[in-house]
């Protein structure tokens, strides 16, 4: 038994190296129930040079106490990425499944928000999506972003 934890444990070590984490770099006050906008900043671990900005709901206490529902935030999400320095792409995954960069519980158990990476070689540009990955009832709400890969002077 004390193989199989040990070998969970570090399984999850590595994932969770991999995994880009956040900085909030804004909130945003939508009403005077505290609901608000979080915007946070999550550099690519994989790929230096390239920094997403992304937005989404956080329900306020009073919301919460308003419409229950106590343990999860809403799917919505919007991502913006961009170069923020010479690029340096590492060891990604290339297939089309792409790669998972960042998540973040956006419910006790059930929800979670997820930028994923994918890589478009043949136009030679990285595709960042943001969207709610659930048990079930999968929603569509997503949002989208792009970074080129061209040298300048090609």
């Amino acid at each position: 038994m004390n193989k199989i934890f040990a070998r969970a444990a570090a399984l999850s070590a590595c994932l969770f190296a991999t995994a880009a984490s956040a900085e909030q770099v804004g909130n945003v006050d939508v009403d005077w129930l505290g609901n608000d906008i979080i915007v946070e900043a999550v550099a690519d671990p994989k790929v230096k040079g390239v920094t997403c900005h992304l937005a989404y709901f956080e329900r306020g206490l009073i919301d919460r106490l308003q419409k229950g529902n106590w343990f999860e935030d809403p799917s919505n999400s919007s991502i913006s990425c961009r170069q923020t320095g010479p690029i340096e792409v590492g060891d990604i995954e290339m297939d089309d499944e792409g790669e998972n960069v960042f998540s973040e519980r956006r419910s006790i158990i059930f929800k979670t928000l997820r930028v994923k990476r994918i890589f478009d070689e043949e136009n030679n540009t990285l595709i960042y999506i943001s969207h709610s990955q659930q048990v079930q009832d999968g929603s569509a709400k997503m949002s989208m972003s792009t970074v080129p890969l061209y040298q300048s002077g090609q």
